[in-house]
């Protein structure tokens, strides 16, 4: 789905406000989640999933053109766990 199909979406749902209304409550929400990942704290849905940030070490890494080698220096990347009602959801519509 995309950004602008899950605006359609909500705005499907909540015909009493603007399809504008709907992009500023998404565009509030990802901002949201954003900024308290750039802070490295963690964002839980409760039965959707959460949000964190992991630390990766810098390690030797090889470019796949020439096969030679490359450091690649340590970030940090966002990760995504999901939540058990989501997991069941999913498994359970896979099953049907």
């Amino acid at each position: 789905m995309l950004r602008s199909e899950l605006i359609d979406k909500l705005h499907e749902e909540n015909p009493h406000l603007t399809r504008r209304d709907m992009e500023r409550v998404v565009a509030v929400v990802l901002e949201t989640v954003t900024q308290t990942l750039e802070r490295g704290a963690r964002v839980e849905l409760r039965g959707f999933g959460a949000f964190s940030v992991r630390h990766r070490k810098a390690r030797p890494g090889r470019n796949p053109r020439t096969g030679e080698p490359v450091a690649v220096p340590e970030k940090h990347v966002p990760f995504f766990r999901t939540g058990k009602d989501l997991r069941e959801k999913i498994n359970s519509s896979r099953d049907a």
